[in-house]
């Protein structure tokens, strides 16, 4: 007989640590399904165990990740609902502004958006014999924005070292998130929008990061400029581009980026992808040192889109969710100030339009 689930209605660590260990009991389940299925939040969740096997972080969490090379390898991890980026290596190359940190490895490529990081953790699993140790960092609702698993080879002591330098003055279990805010503001009417103003706009880029001021110009979500912008530069592709795109690259050995993130964090992995398998829902890549999953059926739209700059267009492949909500981004391999190939171009440009 399958054991009882307790309430949880009032939400109290204990009883949600009771509710989790019971749910856990019955299968198997990562912390984020078991948050879902409990109807609360992962760092919610996560911060149960606070005092005894997970210690809150506090201070400048921005100098933390300041530090986090002196782990040695380890294994980071950023994910949005519908895409998971694995990469290993070392932090390299860190830098932060006020607000955005930059990750420049040969291995860890990240781009971290620090007004969104609310919570931090430092956990110590039991898995078997060994223990896991990870830095966890959360927004404001308790969602998931980048976690750090040592590898093996990684220094424990300089873990400890840190959880010690920035562990919070109070250590009892629990965590107050704020909810969700409500969903995206509408997109502006399209008879509302001077499409030819933004067809010149966009001819006239010269950098692809010009596109973000180009759309704040025009007032217009991601997904809505290349609706609105035709053939010439956006051309919808069909919803199960991710895997036929993958499998192109892998049986070509074309380089390329690979971009996922949420609302504080965008991972890249720069390089070739070998080992494609689909799992269910789940297309994945399972490369050593980089791992991709994604769910194919959460994507409701995929665009080739053509960006002009001084090297010359830059193509990409950009999945979005039902709610328009970036998934992931694909890029040819390329040098700022080189071209991007020719093969890569021509591989995404026989991607099946929808």
């Amino acid at each position: 007989m399958s054991a009882a689930i307790p309430a949880v209605s009032a939400n109290t660590p204990k009883a949600l640590r009771d509710a989790w260990h019971a749910l856990t009991a019955e299968k198997r389940l990562r912390i984020r399904d078991a948050a879902h299925t409990l109807g609360v939040f992962e760092a919610e969740l996560l911060a149960t165990g606070v005092g005894e096997h997970v210690t809150r972080l506090a201070g400048d969490l921005r100098d933390l990740m300041m530090r986090m090379g002196e782990l040695g390898p380890v294994m980071a991890v950023t994910r949005n609902e519908a895409a998971v980026h694995e990469k290993e290596g070392v932090y390299q190359n860190i830098t932060h502004g006020d607000q955005i940190g930059l990750v420049l490895g040969e291995a860890i490529d990240l781009r971290l958006l620090y007004d969104k990081w609310a919570f931090g953790y430092a956990v110590e699993e039991r898995i078997g014999s060994d223990t896991r140790h990870s830095f966890q960092f959360f927004d404001a609702c308790g969602d998931a924005i980048h976690k750090i698993y040592l590898r093996e080879g990684a220094d424990t002591l300089a873990f400890e070292a840190l959880c010690d330098a920035w562990a919070a003055p109070i250590q009892i279990p629990g965590e107050t998130v704020l909810p969700h805010p409500a969903g995206s503001a509408p997109e502006r009417p399209d008879e509302a929008v001077d499409v030819e103003a933004l067809r010149a706009g966009w001819r006239s880029m010269t950098d692809t990061h010009q596109f973000f001021g180009l759309l704040k110009k025009h007032k217009l979500s991601r997904t809505q400029a290349f609706r609105l912008i035709g053939n010439e530069f956006a051309v919808p592709l069909l919803t199960n581009t991710p895997a036929r795109l993958l499998q192109a690259v892998a049986a070509t050995g074309q380089e390329i980026m690979v971009y996922v993130g949420n609302s504080g964090c965008i991972q890249i992995h720069t390089g070739r992808v070998r080992d494609i398998q689909r799992m269910g829902d789940w297309i994945n890549v399972l490369d050593p040192g980089f791992n991709l999953h994604l769910r194919e059926d959460l994507v409701a739209q995929a665009w080739l889109v053509k960006k002009p700059s001084a090297d010359g267009i830059v193509t990409s492949i950009e999945l979005f969710d039902a709610a328009g909500e970036f998934i992931a981004y694909f890029f040819g391999k390329r040098l700022p100030g080189l071209p991007e190939t020719t093969g890569w171009r021509m591989l995404a440009e026989t991607l099946e339009p929808r």
